[in-house]
């Protein structure tokens, strides 16, 4: 290996199980761009530990050659929250789809958003239920018809990039899993920020959802212009908001904070002090 390229290979991140996805999904161009982004990070994979919950997209730990744990639906950010703390040298990897963070997990995002976890938060986002047969999702379009709902959901679509601006999410981005150059990139920032990193990918479900497409999302998107401040928080709520074009880009990046951070502020007293500290505990509690 050349001084010039000393990235490990991206073999060195995948692991000897093959996906389980169905043929077109977006996931596979989500996944080679983590292979990529970790090459790039050069971090070792024994320092990398990938979380996930319940959906297609929360297989992921298993294809990769790192520590991973797969979770409960909905419950990624509390076990991502005990990886963080407890491991404070390793590189977490939080994933997802759009129904388990923002349905069921919703409540644990505006937490670990507000908190500024230092973790990557990947979320795959289908504008479906692809796992459990295609059933509306907190993204998917006013209207959208399913086998659940028939005449169309009569349900809004949540905005997840401007729910996590207003959280206090301390860099939102939105990617597209057909773009995957600009994914890996867009992964390797993410990584290297220091707090909470959001990433919203449009990965389309080509067995549920038939809306939804690659097609179409091509057809959608464009890079947010060149004069993007994304330390101006109006600015980028506003191109969040904005529906044609769909804004691709790192909307939002501030530097505040991390939680490990706020945690070492809280401790007082010395390593010797900490003995006589829990007996103190420990005496009050009987």
């Amino acid at each position: 290996m050349s001084a010039e390229n000393t990235s490990p290979p991206t073999e060195d991140y995948r692991s000897q199980e093959r996906p389980t996805w169905c043929p077109g999904c977006g996931d596979f161009g989500v996944l080679s761009a983590v292979h990529g982004a970790l090459s790039q990070l050069a971090i070792p994979p024994e320092k990398v530990v990938a979380i996930s919950g319940i959906g297609c997209s929360s297989r992921f730990p298993f294809f990769l050659s790192t520590y991973g744990i797969h979770g409960l639906h909905g419950r990624t950010m509390p076990i991502t929250t005990g990886v963080r703390a407890a491991g404070r040298d390793l590189h977490v990897f939080t994933v997802g789809g759009d129904g388990d963070a923002f349905a069921i997990g919703g409540g644990h995002l505006l937490h670990a958003a507000r908190r500024n976890l230092d973790i990557t938060y990947l979320v795959m986002d289908n504008s479906v239920y692809g796992l459990t047969k295609g059933q509306a999702s907190p993204t998917s379009a006013l209207g959208y018809a399913t086998k659940t709902s028939p005449t169309g959901t009569t349900d809004i679509p949540l905005n997840p990039l401007m729910l996590a601006m207003v959280a206090g999410a301390s860099f939102v981005g939105r990617a597209f899993s057909g773009r995957p150059k600009e994914l890996t990139r867009m992964i390797v920032e993410a990584a290297r920020h220091p707090g909470f990193a959001l990433i919203d990918i449009f990965s389309p479900c080509p067995t549920f959802n038939k809306v939804n497409t690659f097609k179409s999302y091509r057809e959608e998107v464009a890079d947010l212009p060149e004069d993007h401040d994304p330390t101006d928080l109006m600015q980028a709520m506003n191109r969040a908001a904005c529906e044609s074009p769909r804004y691709l880009g790192v909307l939002y990046r501030i530097q505040r904070p991390t939680f490990l951070q706020q945690l070492e502020r809280l401790k007082t007293g010395t390593e010797a002090d900490r003995p006589r500290l829990l007996e103190d505990l420990f005496d009050e509690m009987h």
